[in-house]
């Protein structure tokens, strides 16, 4: 594949995949989790700080291993073929259809909501947008890439207004900040680990823009910054807007409310302005849903080029005019439009953040391996403030997979088992390759 990402087309990768639909939806789940507005803005906080020393801590080893693959070959580099394999396994089988289809989802239930359909047709119009854009990607790499950078710049409009508006609206509803509580009949940890793991859903898709890698110009340099820079202006996005629905509608009002975004933007610019700025949230999860079509679209190709799906010769093929994996791409499609219709926004995107976190936190593990086995590796990129830095991108992402398996026992256990699913077919075709050679 040919370099042909820009630095600014991979940090709107970055953000345009990121701010999607998490930070207008995600908050109703969260409050849900805490109980209390304090929490529910320090949750946004940590998760932002997790995810960001995370991104500090991955972005070792992208710029020391700039591979189309990206994560899956750290992972492959790290700790053997087989983990390698299982990751990318995860990622095509849950982690990017369950994204696509959990965005389809609630864009289409925000939709009929919107333009007062019947909610029958919600599923219906999640399919349709999931057909019609990947249909969009089969053009290009570089039109797809376009488009993202576009549906970026158009998604910043409602979230601009969003802050303005909140943070100057003169009918504030009052909120504590201070103590840091968690609601009646809720302990505090039970609280934080449930809304941290809903919290990151919404900062979840940064370490996608690495499945580019190879397809970045000068990406030991561009990969690293893009991360980094998304990141960091992504935490405090987050952090303003939420605070503007905190302080547009009263909590009990957002405590496990999916419209929250849409009543609070009636509240802050009437009835008009509101359905306007709900327009642009639809048109951010739009953007979103490109991005992971744009991302996911390379995973089975990747796993094929290795020789490890049946049918690799036929996966692993691009489009000769556009360089589209378009095999590829219909696998993630396929098992996207299954999940949309039998999955729930909240039940999708938790089990996709505890398997992502689950190999995110092996990549950071990664990185301190690879300081002491491989000393002399070219690194044009260190994490800073080492080894704090990991430690605490290490120490988030044990939290976040022990405390789901806590409590949402049967949610992690749906995620390990289809994840393991993979092996079957890695030592099968392993057999297959072996005997071919």
């Amino acid at each position: 594949m040919k370099r042909q990402i820009s630095f600014g087309q991979a940090l709107a990768t970055v953000v345009g995949t990121v701010i999607g639909g998490g930070v207008f939806f995600k908050i109703g789940s969260i409050s849900y989790e805490t109980g209390t507005p304090s929490l529910t803005l320090f949750v946004w906080i940590l998760a932002g700080i997790v995810s960001i020393a995370s991104g500090l801590t991955v972005s070792e080893i992208a710029a020391a291993l700039p591979v189309t693959g990206g994560s899956i070959k750290y992972i492959e580099y790290t700790y053997g073929k087989v983990w390698g394999f299982l990751f990318g396994w995860a990622q095509m089988l849950v982690y990017f259809p369950a994204n696509i289809a959990a965005l389809s989802v609630i864009f289409g239930q925000q939709f009929v909501v919107l333009f007062n359909l019947p909610a029958k047709y919600a599923t219906l119009i999640g399919l349709l947008l999931a057909i019609f854009l990947m249909g969009l990607n089969f053009i290009s790499t570089k039109f797809s890439t376009r488009m993202q950078s576009v549906m970026t710049i158009l998604k910043a409009i409602p979230i601009a207004l969003i802050v303005l508006f909140g943070l100057f609206n003169s009918s504030k509803v009052d909120i504590n900040l201070f103590p840091l509580s968690a609601g009646h009949n809720t302990s505090f940890w039970t609280g934080l680990s449930g809304g941290l793991l809903a919290a990151l859903f919404a900062y979840d898709g940064w370490i996608n823009v690495t499945n580019l890698a190879g397809e970045i110009e000068k990406p030991e340099k561009n990969l690293s910054r893009a991360i980094i820079i998304g990141l960091s202006a992504i935490t405090l996005i987050y952090v303003l807007v939420n605070y503007a629905f905190l302080t547009a509608i009263p909590f009990k009002e957002i405590i496990g409310n999916q419209n929250t975004a849409y009543l609070a933007s009636l509240k802050l610019f009437g009835s008009l302005g509101g359905k306007l700025v709900t327009i642009g949230i639809l048109i951010s999860v739009y953007g979103a849903i490109n991005g992971f079509m744009l991302t996911g679209m390379r995973i089975p190709y990747t796993l094929a080029q290795n020789k490890m799906l049946p049918f690799s010769d036929k996966i692993s093929r691009t489009n000769v005019n556009t360089g589209v994996p378009t095999l590829s791409a219909l696998i993630i499609l396929f098992v996207s439009l299954i999940m949309i219709i039998l999955g729930t926004f909240d039940l999708l995107t938790n089990m996709l953040v505890f398997v992502m976190w689950t190999f995110t936190t092996l990549i950071s593990i990664a990185v301190v391996i690879l300081r002491y086995r491989e000393p002399k590796l070219e690194r044009s990129y260190v994490v800073p403030w080492y080894p704090i830095v990991p430690i605490i991108s290490i120490g988030g992402g044990l939290f976040i997979v022990i405390s789901t398996v806590i409590n949402e026992f049967w949610l992690s256990i749906t995620g390990i088992g289809l994840t393991l699913l993979g092996l079957p077919i890695y030592y099968y075709m392993k057999k297959q390759n072996n005997r071919q050679q």
